[in-house]
């Protein structure tokens, strides 16, 4: 069978010689395709079993990069087909509440009320004293947090949850770009632990949306987001609307929470390890921010990606000038390459570069889109107030409760992870004691 010609890219940048980590083992992704990129300068293409990429990493290519229109070079898309290496199709299909949708002024201001329910009842498994990983700690406190939030509380709780916890870890979808290597068994086994997950997660989730029923509108808390999920499925087959709900939740769940624990366990492992700025933060609110920004920034291993629908022009600087892009190809950045190198001193963690939620007047930067850690413009990340607040109101709880004592010394990424925020390639082992009253 012939094979298909790649779409096009006129005029043609170097194409490296690197494989993408979805095409076979790439022990460090971030590191391939930054020797490709010290190898052929900062525009270059990649072609993939399946995909024909465009990097850009010039000030004027990562610029462009951003000024794309969805329309024209989808980042949903392009985060779908990333996405279903790891989901069962059926998730995607039909869905009539998404992610984003649940993230207005008045939402955020329910997910924290069950933030602080969350905090209450992890408190209450810690107790006085307690040893824990800190991100299997986030990771455990975001599941409950954002389940009570649009699952409904008895779904954040008792054995419910514990089984809940079970099914979506199995589903993660974060694993597509987290561990890349082993989408090739997971395809191999048509994602048959997924659908056991999605199954079992589907019949947990219609536990929850019995008792709803069962209780009427009228028990039904203020900002209850799980409410308003179930209106959205009301008028169907009862076999079709039960799944609907179910299938709503976990890609909601799946979409929101994949990286804020992430995030909030870099923040806590930052600041355990520099415990005047933890304590100086303790008193200063917006400093604590700054923290979460600056450790989100340095975690960051986003590859951020657009799927072209329709013919763009990108520019890409003095080496390539613009360069048109076919309809199927992917046009792409990586954060990992640009964060931390693209001025002097962006390689070392601190707090006070940020202004707000800007980063500051930096001497040498280029171009401002060259150094994010929620993105920029239009396609910067609509939950970045909520996460931000869950950061900053987590750690000046547990640091206000518990004097917090690290095992470790430093902590690195996962080497194969390509995409979102880092997880630890170790475990970060801390131990809280509560602190006198």
């Amino acid at each position: 069978m012939a094979t298909a010609e790649p779409p096009e890219i006129t005029p043609l940048p170097p194409v490296a010689g690197v494989a993408l980590p979805w095409d076979e083992v790439v022990p460090d992704p971030i590191a391939a395709l930054g020797a490709a990129r010290a190898a052929h300068g900062d525009t270059f293409v990649v072609d993939g079993a399946h995909d024909r990429v465009l990097f850009l990493f010039s000030p004027a290519g990562v610029r462009s990069f951003y000024g794309l229109a969805e329309e024209e070079a989808s980042k949903g898309v392009a985060d779908w087909r990333m996405l279903r290496r790891k989901l069962p199709a059926e998730l995607f299909s039909g869905r009539r509440t998404l992610p984003h949708e649940l993230f207005g002024r008045h939402d955020v201001a329910a997910h924290l009320d069950h933030l602080a329910q969350a905090l209450d009842d992890t408190e209450a498994e810690l107790g006085d004293e307690a040893d824990v990983d800190v991100f299997a700690f986030t990771r455990r406190l975001a599941h409950r947090m954002g389940l009570a939030s649009w699952a409904g509380p008895a779904s954040a709780r008792g054995a419910r949850f514990e089984a809940l916890v079970a099914a979506l870890d199995a589903l993660d979808a974060s694993d597509a770009f987290v561990r890349p290597d082993l989408m090739a068994q997971v395809a191999a086994d048509d994602q048959a632990t997924e659908r056991a997950a999605l199954a079992a997660a589907t019949a947990l989730l219609s536990e929850t949306l019995a008792e709803h029923d069962a209780a009427g509108p009228a028990a039904a808390p203020e900002g209850d987001l799980f409410g308003r999920i179930v209106e959205r499925w009301d008028g169907e087959d009862p076999d079709v609307r039960r799944t609907g709900i179910a299938h709503d939740v976990v890609l909601v769940h799946l979409g929101s929470m994949s990286n804020l624990f992430a995030a909030l366990g870099w923040t806590v492992v930052d600041l355990v390890l520099r415990p005047d700025v933890l304590a100086a933060a303790l008193d200063d609110p917006r400093l604590l921010e700054r923290c979460a920004l600056e450790s989100t920034r340095i975690a960051q291993r986003s590859i951020m990606l657009r799927h072209v629908l329709a013919p763009v022009d990108v520019d890409t600087g003095p080496d390539h000038g613009r360069v048109a892009v076919a309809p199927g190809a992917t046009v792409a950045t990586l954060l990992p390459l640009t964060n931390t190198t693209a001025a002097p001193g962006l390689d070392r963690w601190d707090p006070d570069r940020w202004r707000g939620r800007r980063l500051g007047p930096h001497d040498g930067l280029p171009a401002p889109e060259l150094v994010t850690a929620f993105g920029h413009g239009s396609h910067t990340c609509p939950a970045q107030p909520f996460s931000l607040a869950v950061i900053t109101r987590t750690v000046a709880r547990l640091a206000t409760a518990y004097a917090l004592t690290p095992g470790f010394t430093g902590a690195s990424p996962l080497p194969a992870q390509v995409g979102g925020v880092a997880r630890a390639a170790a475990p970060c082992p801390l131990h809280l004691g509560r602190r006198d009253p």
